[in-house]
């Protein structure tokens, strides 16, 4: 059963959204200010916590921030106030999700429902192995071995090779692999990129044999 922690400062409130998620199995704890609330979320592994903005004593946006300095817990921000500023703000803070009030108790539903979906996707690809050629990645460990032998990448080595095999056959521009890798507000230049497509293959061409990441030029690159 999902343990849920329920941080709402409107006691009918928090007893109506108890009584709805218990009848979908779910085991609900519930605590109504914010000090209370992160001593809860910090003391135990929770499987979502349900957390409102306008609390006494520490606002959620504190509580979602103190919380995320420790746990990845996934957080679904619940609150009144609907602006653009105030959703930004929960989602910086941390929260995974934004649900504002009022809302009917089946969107709610809904809302964990397509975020465990998510989480269970991620953890699935993160347990994931990859397999081309004569190389093996292992997600979960960010391990990559050639002939079976470790292979060390850094950060940007790793995911640039990812990327790449995650996409067999399918060129993928520079400004693609920049957004991707590097991320779209970075500054540097996407010629960052041939740079680490070199050292890639310097890691892991055999001498004398084509290149597994093959050049298609003036667009980007592709293993094949």
């Amino acid at each position: 059963m999902k343990q849920i922690l329920l941080i709402e400062d409107e006691k009918n409130l928090a007893l109506f959204i108890e009584m709805e998620l218990k009848h979908e199995f779910f085991a609900v704890t519930k605590a109504f200010d914010g000090r209370t609330g992160l001593e809860l979320a910090l003391a135990k592994d929770w499987d979502l916590i349900l957390l409102d903005i306008m609390l006494p004593e520490l606002n959620g946006i504190e509580v979602c921030r103190r919380i995320r300095e420790v746990k990845t817990t996934p957080i679904i921000m619940l609150t009144a106030r609907d602006s653009v500023a105030d959703r930004v703000s929960g989602l910086d803070s941390g929260a995974d999700d934004y649900i504002p009030k009022p809302f009917a108790i089946e969107e709610l539903l809904a809302r964990i429902r397509s975020l465990n979906r998510r989480l269970d996707m991620t953890v699935e690809q993160e347990r994931e192995t990859i397999c081309h050629r004569n190389i093996t990645i292992e997600l979960d460990a960010r391990l990559v071995k050639l002939r079976g032998e470790v292979v060390e990448l850094t950060k940007r080595e790793f995911d640039l090779l990812v990327m790449l095999m995650r996409n067999l056959n399918i060129v993928l521009s520079r400004d693609v692999l920049m957004e991707r890798i590097w991320g779209h507000d970075s500054e540097v230049e996407t010629n960052v990129v041939d740079v680490y497509v070199r050292y890639l293959r310097n890691k892991l061409d055999e001498p004398g044999q084509e290149s597994m990441i093959q050049t298609v030029r003036g667009v980007g690159y592709v293993m094949r």
